[in-house]
């Protein structure tokens, strides 16, 4: 069964604003076996909207299509579908008692322009919104099942899990294919890199297919996989994934796809220890990353962004003689910053950040994207100093903060 994704508005189009939904549509859709074969976007035009639904109608089997299910005039998407299927747009009760619904659970007022949202195309299936004022539809253009959905990502999410894939599976019937991807996280590699390691698994492994998304400064390995028989497929994928695993070495943070501050969080609250950040170079970043985790109060005691050299030594601790003789960006003050931070906080480590993310202040000896990252542990403090070629501040900031995980990550084993 192949796909089409189609997301529509002016907004998207031009770029305005970010389609989130039209991913979150294809994960769900290959993640059911059903392979997306294309997404498209197209603005509120009316016939360009209607032609590209005929477009999709004779090549696809089935189609999502979200946006333009609104009360105003751009929301065109129930016209262009009539057009299409080449019926007239018919007020649509069942429709305009989802709407009314709508309101009176959540006790607003309601507008007549919302009854344009109970305009749609004569025969369509309704899917109702429980959430929103926009009802959904189906129904056929050409060859192809059409399913549209309203716009806004959690109305549309919920309809798309709810009742588009429970009928997306009924169609498939005994042709279904499971479906399974495993997602391999690493750091420390470049994407090039991570693919020329990955030469090879599609041939070792049959039907398995080899996808890399980029999620700076994190590359995830993903390998997908579709089978008629389950078991076969899951056997599979694990021998793959250990495969890539073997491969891709320490650089591998996750074999299933979570991130470099969920990994050190779990083994943070496995080994019942505790952490302090002193943060100059990345600003507060990695508490940022850290605290993004549910439950890593259980293991996050403190960050102090000490930017300033005054700051390192009055909340910190450091020595003035360590700043002068070895500078601020140095293994000696990030070793201090690290001890610092520990003492302060009372934690099991600290870590510490100090470098120059550019794009000015580097040297001969320090150039742009040069970090030194402290430790401090039960076992003893350490320095080191990392230089990455990264020309862009934020994308200094990233990776410097991702290396002082990897370090901790690898520190405590």
């Amino acid at each position: 069964m192949k796909a089409e994704i189609l997301a529509t508005g002016d907004e998207i189009r031009s770029g305005a604003l970010v389609d989130s939904n039209s991913a979150f549509v294809a994960d769900q859709l290959e993640a059911n076996g059903i392979a997306v074969v294309r997404h498209t976007s197209v603005g509120d035009h009316l016939e360009t909207l209607t032609a590209t639904l005929i477009e999709i109608g004779r090549r696809a089997d089935v189609a999502v299509v979200t946006g333009g299910l609104g009360p105003t005039v751009d929301d065109r998407s129930a016209e262009a579908a009539a057009r299409a299927a080449g019926v007239e747009p018919m007020f649509n009760e069942i429709a305009w008692k989802n709407v009314e619904s709508f309101f009176k659970t959540f006790n607003r007022p309601m507008s007549p322009s919302n009854r344009k949202q109970a305009l749609l195309p004569s025969g369509c299936g309704v899917l109702p919104n429980a959430v929103g004022t926009a009802p959904g539809f189906f129904l056929t253009i050409e060859r192809c099942r059409f399913f549209f959905l309203p716009g806004v990502p959690y109305e549309m999410k919920r309809m798309l899990v709810e009742q588009v894939i429970p009928e997306l599976l009924r169609l498939q019937g005994a042709a279904a294919l499971h479906s399974r991807v495993k997602t391999i996280t690493t750091f420390g590699l470049p994407e090039s890199l991570a693919g020329e390691k990955m030469e090879g698994v599609e041939a070792a492994f049959p039907g398995i297919t080899l996808g890399l998304r980029a999620n700076f400064p994190q590359i995830q390995i993903k390998l997908y996989g579709r089978d008629n028989d389950a078991a076969r497929l899951d056997q599979r994928l694990r021998d793959a994934g250990r495969w890539a695993i073997e491969r891709l070495g320490s650089h591998v943070i996750s074999d299933n796809g979570e991130s470099m501050e969920t990994v050190v969080g779990r083994r943070l609250q496995a080994q019942s220890a505790t952490l302090a950040l002193a943060e100059s170079c990345t600003g507060g970043l990695i508490a940022n990353w850290l605290t993004n985790v549910a439950g890593s109060s259980t293991y996050f005691l403190f960050s102090g962004v000490t930017y300033s050299n005054q700051a390192k030594i009055a909340v910190l601790g450091v020595n003035p003689e360590t700043i002068d003789r070895f500078g601020a960006v140095s293994e000696e003050t990030a070793q201090e910053m690290a001890v610092g931070a520990r003492r302060v906080a009372g934690a099991t480590y600290g870590l510490a950040t100090s470098g120059i993310a550019g794009p000015d202040g580097g040297s001969d000896e320090k150039p742009v994207g040069t970090v030194c990252i402290g430790f401090a542990g039960p076992k003893g403090a350490w320095g080191r100093r990392l230089t990455f070629s990264f020309g862009k501040r934020l994308m200094n900031k990233k990776v410097f903060a991702m290396a002082a995980l990897d370090l901790l990550r690898k520190e405590m084993g």
